[in-house]
């Protein structure tokens, strides 16, 4: 079958001949609709990702997909087994999760993966407190925070506060109902005196962090400054790290308020837990209420899309 294929760590993939997937008693193979070109492909594929493992190669990247089946049902699907992933006209995956009616599938196969990231943390704080409440999201204006912010508003937050530094994207999110804080200043000072004014009005009680970094130590000086705050309950959750992979935290913020600060992604949650979700993001995407551009790209032009930036997410297809 034709795949994309990767053959070293730091080798741009090609379109080639791969071996059919072997099929388990009980199941069939899926043909391939669309496969999302995620940050998190590109870092399996080549080592980079804290989850790689032992890769081996050559490899078929992808992670996740819209599938056809025999019977002609279009399914989400993903999580096969390396060096077999979702670039493939074929592929065996462990799950499957119905396409909603009416839904694109291409938009579903671009937009899981970073729905998913913000979605599970913005549902577990309704169901721990029965509210979303405030949510202020750092690297608001990328794929991931966009959906994060498009998310808290769907699932009836009383205010998002998007901060990031595209200006275009922040205008967009603006439009849609959120507090909009510009994150382009150079330097600590400029960063605190841009998210000191957004959450004065009212502190966040969640926080989305897709940046870390610097980004993330202003928030820690700006959400410190409330000083002792007794009735405060702020959860922060670490969720990509865009502007450095490290932070300082100071030990005072953690003195003077109830603040938790945990991370989410591959590893601290389970693919059981992520595809419980599946049908109610799947739903929202249908529904309109998630939305995130795509560019399409056939197998035949899958170096190209590995090199696609920009505005859009490169969804792979056959040719």
């Amino acid at each position: 079958m034709r795949a994309a294929l990767i053959t070293a760590p730091d080798s741009p993939p090609v379109c080639g001949d791969f071996p059919e997937p072997a099929t388990p008693p009980g199941h069939e193979p899926l043909h391939l609709v669309g496969a999302g070109l995620h940050n998190i492909v590109r870092g399996l594929a080549t080592g980079r990702h804290y989850g790689r493992g032992r890769m081996t190669y050559p490899l078929v990247p992808g992670i996740d997909a819209v599938a056809r089946t025999g019977g002609g049902r279009l399914v989400y699907t993903g999580y096969a087994r390396p060096p077999l992933g979702t670039m493939a006209e074929r592929l065996v995956a462990p799950f499957q999760a119905e396409v909603p009616a009416g839904a694109d599938p291409l938009v579903i196969a671009a937009g899981m993966n970073p729905a998913l990231s913000g979605w599970m943390v913005l549902t577990a704080r309704r169901k721990e407190m029965g509210a979303v409440g405030t949510v202020l999201v750092l690297g608001a204006t990328g794929m991931s925070g966009s959906l994060a912010v498009q998310g808290a508003l769907a699932l009836g937050a009383e205010r998002v506060i998007a901060a990031g530094r595209d200006p275009e994207a922040l205008e967009r999110l603006r439009g849609a109902g959120a507090t909009v804080v510009s994150l382009a200043h150079e330097g600590p000072d400029g960063l605190e005196a841009a998210l000191a004014d957004a959450v004065s009005e009212t502190s966040p009680g969640l926080v989305l962090d897709y940046l870390w970094g610097p980004v993330a130590e202003a928030a820690f000086t700006v959400l410190g400054r409330s000083g002792e705050d007794t009735e405060a309950d702020t959860a922060y959750v670490q969720i990509g790290s865009l502007a450095g992979p490290e932070a300082s935290l100071p030990a005072d913020l953690l003195r003077s308020r109830r603040i938790r600060i945990t991370g989410s992604g591959s590893g601290s949650v389970s693919h059981e837990e992520m595809l419980a979700e599946a049908p109610e993001v799947m739903d929202r995407f249908a529904d309109g209420s998630l939305y995130l551009p795509y560019t399409v790209f056939p197998l035949s032009r899958v170096a190209e899309a590995w090199a696609h930036t920009g505005r859009s997410r490169a969804v792979i297809v056959p040719d």
